[in-house]
């Protein structure tokens, strides 16, 4: 039917569509006239065409995240949303390298330096907004989203035909090459004087040349992060760059920075975290707009100059440097800081004052030193509940632990972390307070420390995690019988690290006048056991904390040699003698374990359908798996989730033929699984949050102590 006229739906026999009668009506024509009936649209479509730069692939991809859209103030709306945040970050997103995985996080702390993200009242505020502009941009097929397998960082790609539309429309403000291998500095005369924004990341740039001076004074963003061959920059690449508000040098082997720096006075944003060579930063003094400042991983020995001067800095990072100390009165004076990060390297640990970091109200992640209990006890007794969402605080002269183990990376990261090392933590010691929110508790040296019922806090501690002791001489067991009020707190543990605890003799000790059972809910959550170097241990799990371990994932126990058994024999009378369950453990690792006769009684096997991989060796007295084969079809089958048993199986005694017969498929070579790695570290190291370059640079320092002889296997 061709009318071109409108008439009543009736008059056809439709009824006019209402939300009462749930009618819909669906038209389709080919008179350019009916879709210009819908007029206030025609303007809106123009505008939203205009900003696509008219490029098909960005056409389309617009028109999905308009599709659902009906009425014209949603429309109005959605073109403002992609005037403003969507464009923004798309435009930020291309001033990354073609191809290139960009970490959220790291990505969003870059959309708050643009300003790109308005500003909230806190950062958590900000992520929150920046996290929903990258699910946005995923919805509508602008950014495709991804996970590190390793590291389980989340990243965002974007596709090289929307890079591709992005610039175009940025050109010719941006000048984006990253990652092209460049080696020198562009020459000048290739900057615009119109230029906005200018990335030359991650490329093999070793020199600026002394006179190059771009005559950019709308440029606002610079970003050379990742070129490790750049060893020097000269004062006069920022004569005429007066207008820059963000600097990226991170992660480049400069020794100094210019003193031209100094003269930025619309920086907002100077980031130099990573460059490991760099001892000289020029004066800040000028540099009162200034919100963020990123001085982590550098060589430099002294806080810059003028750095009291710096009222509303947001963000300070002072984090594995050869600072000397931290003058006081600084602190105090950056009361706007929200982000807070004071640790120097291993051999030269750098302290801070609790009243003065108690005096910024607008904390939100700290990472320090106290130099004792008073000075922590003093911070912690000022914080209002949730106050701080992020925190690593470390507490005295620290001795600490690098754990290298890739099946468990993302545990180097916690939010809420409190180490302490040689403290006074004994029974009745009042002026210890735990924050409540505390998920990693690590405890060094401390030797007057008989049992973790011996932390007072630890009752409050209702969010609990992760426990490690280490070197504390005095502990002879985690947890006794007398104190029930101890595993209130331990109910939500799910990590429990034990390394050199010479005197641990049982996980849990039953005092003669208290109840023989192991109190209810006793490590319920518990998903990870690692021990390591504790000599008088001779029985790890005791029959009564078994049925307690429902969640219980890995068991890696090596180098006790006093060990005999896993799962220590049942005393009492009247027990299940037959299976021992425990249906969720993955992985068993076990290494160095001289006297090690059994995993459980001869009478016994374990039930573990979710047994992923068992890992055997230097264990020469063990002689038995004692594994609860389960039956299909009548015949006795493998763990249905069975990957590999690293094992010497010819040393193996084996219940039965069959039981052999089905496990053998499963064996392979041992040495080709490599053992988790527990170095000693001289002095301390603080396990933050790795992003991006920070990963790969970690690593590299690692590597480096171990070629150096600081740390040993």
């Amino acid at each position: 039917m061709t009318c071109g006229k409108h008439f009543p739906l009736e008059k056809v026999g439709i009824p006019e569509p209402t939300s009462s009668n749930g009618c819909k009506l669906v038209l389709t024509t080919r008179l350019l006239n009916v879709c210009l009936g819908m007029s206030y649209l025609k303007a809106i479509a123009e505008d939203v065409l205009e900003r696509c730069a008219q490029l098909p692939l960005a056409i389309v991809t617009i028109a999905a995240s308009f599709k659902c859209l009906i009425h014209d103030f949603q429309w109005r709306d959605a073109l403002e949303d992609l005037k403003t945040s969507v464009k923004e970050c798309l435009l930020h997103c291309a001033l990354y390298p073609e191809d290139f995985k960009i970490d959220k996080q790291e990505l969003i702390e870059h959309l708050i330096d643009e300003k790109i993200i308005e500003r909230k009242n806190s950062r958590q505020a900000e992520f929150d907004r920046g996290y929903s502009m990258l699910i946005e941009l995923e919805n509508a097929c602008l950014l495709e989203g991804g996970i590190e397998e390793y590291s389980s960082k989340k990243f965002v790609k974007m596709h090289d035909l929307v890079r591709d539309m992005v610039l175009q429309v940025a050109s010719p403000q941006f000048k984006v090459e990253g990652h092209l291998g460049l080696e020198d500095f562009s020459d000048e005369g290739k900057w615009r004087e119109d230029l906005v924004k200018a990335s030359l990341m991650y490329n093999n740039i070793s020199r600026i040349a002394s006179k190059v001076s771009p005559m950019c004074p709308r440029l606002s963003t610079l970003l050379l992060q990742g070129n490790r061959s750049l060893k020097d920059v000269p004062d006069s690449l920022f004569e005429h760059l007066h207008g820059l508000n963000v600097l990226n040098l991170s992660y480049t082997d400069i020794e100094s920075l210019p003193n031209s720096v100094s003269n930025l006075e619309n920086l907002t944003t100077l980031r130099l975290g990573g460059c490991w060579k760099l001892k000289h930063v020029p004066s800040l003094a000028k540099l009162t707009k200034l919100r963020k400042l990123d001085l982590g991983r550098t060589e430099i020995t002294e806080v810059p100059h003028g750095l009291d001067m710096l009222v509303n800095l947001r963000y300070l990072d002072l984090n594995w440097n050869e600072l000397k100390i931290m003058p006081s009165e600084i602190l105090p004076k950056l009361s706007c800081l929200q982000y807070l990060a004071v640790n120097s390297k291993f051999s030269k640990p750098i302290t801070v004052k609790g009243e003065e970091v108690a005096s910024l109200k607008n904390l939100e992640t700290f990472r320090g030193l106290f130099s004792d209990m008073y000075e922590f006890s003093t911070y912690i007794r000022s914080l209002k509940k949730g106050r701080l969402a992020t925190y690593e605080i470390y507490v005295g002269e620290q001795f600490s632990i690098i754990e290298i183990d890739l099946d468990c990376l993302q545990d180097l990261i916690w939010g809420k972390k409190v180490g302490l090392a040689n403290c006074n933590i004994s029974r009745g010691e009042e002026s210890f307070v735990l924050p409540k929110d505390v998920h990693d508790l690590q405890i060094y040296s401390c030797n007057n420390l008989r049992c973790l019922c011996d932390v007072p806090s630890l009752n409050h501690a209702t969010e609990l995690k992760c426990i490690l002791l280490w070197l504390c001489k005095g502990i002879e067991h985690v947890l006794c019988s007398s104190s029930s009020s101890c595993t209130l707190t331990l109910q939500t543990l799910e990590i429990l690290q034990l390394y050199h605890l010479d005197n641990l003799r049982v996980l849990f000790r039953k005092e003669k006048d208290a109840s023989a059972q192991v109190p209810p809910h006793t490590f319920s959550r518990l998903k990870r056991i690692y021990i390591y170097q504790c000599s008088k241990l001779k029985k790890l799990l005791p029959p009564g904390l078994l049925q307690h371990l429902p969640n219980l994932e890995e068991i890696k126990v090596g180098s006790c040699k006093q060990l005999e058994e896993i799962i220590e024999e049942e005393e009492e009378e009247g027990m299940d003698t037959t299976k021992i369950t425990l249906p969720r453990l993955k992985k068993l690792w076990l290494f160095s374990l001289p006297e090690l006769k059994s995993i459980c009684s001869s009478s016994k096997v374990i039930s573990c359908d979710s047994l992923e991989e068992i890992w055997i060796k230097e264990c020469p007295k063990l002689k038995r798996l004692p594994l609860s084969l389960p039956l299909l079809n009548g015949q006795l089958s493998p763990p249905p989730s069975l990957k590999n048993i690293t094992a010497d199986d010819e040393s193996l005694e084996w219940d039965c033929q069959d039981t052999k017969n089905v496990l053998q498929p499963f064996f392979r070579k041992i040495g080709e699984k490599p053992i988790m790695l527990f170095l000693d570290v001289p002095s301390r190291l603080i396990k933050s949050s790795l992003i991006g370059d920070q990963v790969e640079d970690g690593m590299k320092y690692f590597r480096g102590l171990c070629e150096q002889g600081e740390l040993h296997s």
